[in-house]
């Protein structure tokens, strides 16, 4: 009963804290069941001491059990100071695992340090179970957390309840965006236009007050605790200041959406000048040693690939060869960096003259308009259709990528008569290599309209990272498992 005459403060930081807590006691057991673990496969159930020499040259000894305790504290007391379970990062984005990573490899590097400058020698195979198997079950935990996280956000739950204010055309893209992720956590209830009547016009299903006086009536009586402004510059600096402060004794959460779309967080820098909170965005990097490491991350991935899958593609070369007459590899024109042409490599599902009945089937076009798909192509063979339901088909271009014509994440390779209808919008998808895989893949691949194929592959050519390649190739096997969107 207290729950439902709260204020939606209260049930926010309710729901905040007790996704908090969950996430404490998780990362609590992972710590402990890992670091322990580590003392039991280094020493078995003999008790091992470590000698520890101080400065003044005064020594001590401590067991191994002492060390542990010391190790498992201190590694949660710095996943609290680096704030790994902040409800601003926790359940979206790449951020709560890059934290957990970083702070996790200076917990290790500080114990490296003291056991340097102590003499202590600890135990070399003790460290090397305990950080790696620690790190790779807390991010499997917090990764597990946000699947519990995201499903509860489908029902409802732990959600923020959110209006959004500003130009109409502004909040209808902001809106339309939020939409887009609704893992993310908000939820929109009300929706307010500075700049025109709301009469006859919504929002995500939620229709759109008039004017500036309606912001205030419409957050309390939707109940929600966030303002989502998309035009402050609309309302001017005497409102927004007074609407600050009625938002703060009401305990509602004000966050400004500035009129940025596809700009990941890395490349945005908040810098104060003179009482503004200046907004610098980064400029897209399409070289340096990133790229550098891009390159060598595909080499060694790529040919680590080839070795563990070549039974794989031993044996569906065999299949493909007694399945139907003709070669084993179909060799495709594509566009590449810089538009450079190269032959991109794939095993044939198709019967050979394939591309000679092309245009018999061009009116039949199932893709998005610029991309041509059929899903119930007469040229695929039988074993073709298994290879392109899960992708065994492109597995060849692991050579492709060694060669150094793709990496194993990038926009989609395009057909030259695709780039002929590009515009200079879409052709920035080939400032960098094509990938085997990449976000176009991963989230929908012939399911999605060209706007949005085009949409993502942007995104991944200007805000690129090593944690979002990792990511992806991760989303890729799931995709495969679970094919949608391949034919």
């Amino acid at each position: 009963m207290a729950l439902l005459t709260a204020s939606p403060r209260e049930k926010v930081d309710r729901w905040q804290h007790d996704y908090a807590q969950r996430l404490f006691l998780s990362d609590l057991t992972v710590i402990a069941v890992c670091v322990f673990g580590a003392q039991l496969l280094r020493f078995g159930t003999s008790m091992q001491e470590l000698s520890v020499e101080s400065a003044d040259r005064f020594s001590f000894v401590l067991s191994y059990s002492t060390v542990s305790l010391v190790l498992i504290f201190g590694w949660m007391l710095a996943l609290q100071y680096f704030d790994t379970r902040d409800y601003r990062i926790t359940g979206t984005g790449p951020e709560e695992y890059k934290r957990i990573l970083d702070t996790s490899v200076r917990v290790f590097g500080l114990l490296a340090i003291i056991d340097l400058l102590t003499r202590a020698s600890i135990a070399r195979g003790y460290l090397l179970i305990a950080l790696p198997s620690g790190l790779f079950f807390l991010l499997l935990t917090r990764w597990l957390w946000r699947k519990w996280l995201h499903k509860q956000r489908a029902e409802g739950q732990y959600l923020h309840k959110a209006v959004i204010v500003g130009d109409y055309d502004k909040i209808k893209h902001v809106a339309d965006e939020i939409g887009r992720s609704p893992a993310n956590g908000y939820a929109l209830v009300g929706a307010v236009s500075t700049t025109k009547d709301g009469k006859d016009l919504a929002v995500a299903g939620v229709a759109v007050q008039g004017n500036y006086d309606a912001i205030l009536t419409t957050v309390e009586g939707t109940g929600a605790d966030t303002l989502i402004m998309t035009s402050a510059d609309v309302l001017g600096p005497k409102k927004m200041r007074r609407l600050g402060w009625e938002l703060e004794q009401r305990g509602i959460e004000m966050v400004v959406a500035p009129a940025l779309t596809d700009v990941a967080g890395p490349r945005i820098h908040m810098r104060p000048v003179a009482g503004l909170p200046l907004i610098h965005v980064d400029f897209p990097q399409f070289s340096g040693q990133k790229y550098w490491m891009k390159r060598a991350f595909d080499v060694v991935g790529s040919a680590f690939l080839i070795v563990v899958l070549s039974p794989i593609m031993v044996t569906v070369a065999v299949l493909v060869k007694r399945d139907s007459p003709g070669p084993v590899l179909f060799r495709q024109g594509r566009i590449g960096h810089n538009q450079e042409p190269f032959k991109m490599l794939k095993f044939r599902s198709m019967a050979i003259d394939a591309e000679a009945k092309l245009a018999e089937f061009l009116d039949r076009n199932d893709g998005n308009g610029v991309l041509f798909k059929l899903k119930d192509d007469p040229r695929v063979t039988r074993v073709g259709r298994v290879l392109r339901r899960y992708s065994l088909d492109e597995l060849p271009q692991l050579f492709n990528v060694l060669k150094g014509d793709m990496s194993l994440v990038g926009p989609r390779p395009p057909l030259p008569v695709e780039v002929e209808k590009y515009d200079d919008h879409a052709l920035r998808r080939l400032l960098v290599k094509p990938g085997i895989t990449g976000l176009w893949q991963v989230s929908g691949r012939s399911d999605l309209s060209w706007d949005d194929s085009v949409r993502l592959d942007l995104y991944y050519v200007e805000n690129w990272s090593m944690m979002s390649d990792i990511i992806i190739l991760y989303r890729t096997i799931r995709t495969v498992v679970t094919p949608s969107g391949a034919y």
